[in-house]
């Protein structure tokens, strides 16, 4: 019996599949099934029923459970607490939201890489609410979204925000300013997918008046980003990952009657035995992101194509 061991038994148990485990683990199925033999061999009982299609824990096996995940967080905790950074190796893998991978992902990445050489990651970008799913499916260790997972076994900290800015192609011939939400529903709107928070809050602006309006949206930033350049429509993006348009005069801002909502950020983590690297690195980037604001470094990118 061993750590590996008892994380496999883990992560059979939560994800309630030997492919699944495998596939979390870095490890061939019959590596993982192997495993499991050997510990059911050991203790002399089995630990999962296997008669159906998932793996389920049997009554010792629900035992074991509550012990391998004591085990584990105080194997995490050990190594916290004793060993050197790098000597804590494995990998964890971040879904990032698109906004920042633009703006704070590539700090995030130094810092980390600091604090924890032997830690590999794997990027996941994607849209807000798919991260949210994969966290809580445990495809992720980590999300940087917007909103919060409000699930147990999850910790969900504010991280960032960011106000939204109405921009144009200076080709666009714009209504004086202030435009009026009338006049706005008349302009095509380039802007998030239709599952996103900002789709909602700008169909939520517009769809009151009387015009019927366009909205085209899109899970990348930087084909949002192309589109408004190329003058196919108006957009509403944050400042930040704006400065080379906005410097360059492919785009300018302009000021619309009502306020859009800002985009705020939050990290999400599972909060589940065994999980104290994760924690550490959540906990690293939130310090990272404090340590930027109070210095007014917010890291914009100057290549998004």
């Amino acid at each position: 019996m061993n750590i590996r061991t008892l994380e496999t038994f883990v992560w059979i148990a939560r994800l309630g599949s030997f492919r699944a485990a495998a596939k979390r683990l870095y490890a061939s199925q019959p590596s993982v099934s192997a495993r499991i033999s050997s510990l059911e061999d050991e203790l002399r009982t089995e630990l999962f029923d296997r008669t159906g299609r998932r793996a389920v824990l049997t009554a010792k096996g629900r035992q074991l459970l509550v012990y391998a995940e004591k085990i584990l967080q105080l194997h995490s905790e050990l190594l916290e607490t004793v060993a050197r950074p790098d000597a804590i190796h494995g990998t964890i893998r971040l879904g990032v939201s698109e906004t920042i991978a633009y703006t704070w992902l590539p700090r995030l990445i130094e810092k980390i890489s600091e604090a924890y050489p032997a830690i590999n990651l794997e990027l996941d970008v994607d849209i807000s609410v798919n991260l949210a799913d994969k966290l809580t499916s445990r495809e992720i260790d980590i999300a940087f979204l917007i909103g919060e997972v409000n699930q147990a076994d999850f910790v969900s900290r504010p991280f960032c925000r960011y106000a939204l800015v109405w921009v144009a192609s200076p080709s666009i011939p714009l209504p004086e300013e202030p435009i009026r939400l009338a006049d706005l529903a008349r302009i095509p709107i380039i802007t998030y997918p239709r599952r996103s928070e900002p789709y909602a809050n700008i169909r939520s602006l517009v769809t009151p008046t009387d015009h019927p309006s366009r909205i085209h949206s899109s899970s990348s930033l930087s084909t949002i980003i192309r589109m408004t350049v190329d003058g196919l429509g108006v957009s509403a993006l944050p400042r930040e990952i704006l400065t080379r348009e906005l410097a360059t005069g492919a785009l300018r801002e302009f000021r619309v009657e009502a306020t859009l909502p800002d985009l705020v950020f939050s990290t999400a983590y599972s909060a589940s035995p065994g999980a104290g690297v994760v924690r550490a690195v959540a906990e690293l980037s939130l310090a990272t992101v404090a340590e930027g604001d109070r210095s007014g470094d917010r890291l914009p990118s100057d290549q998004l194509y």
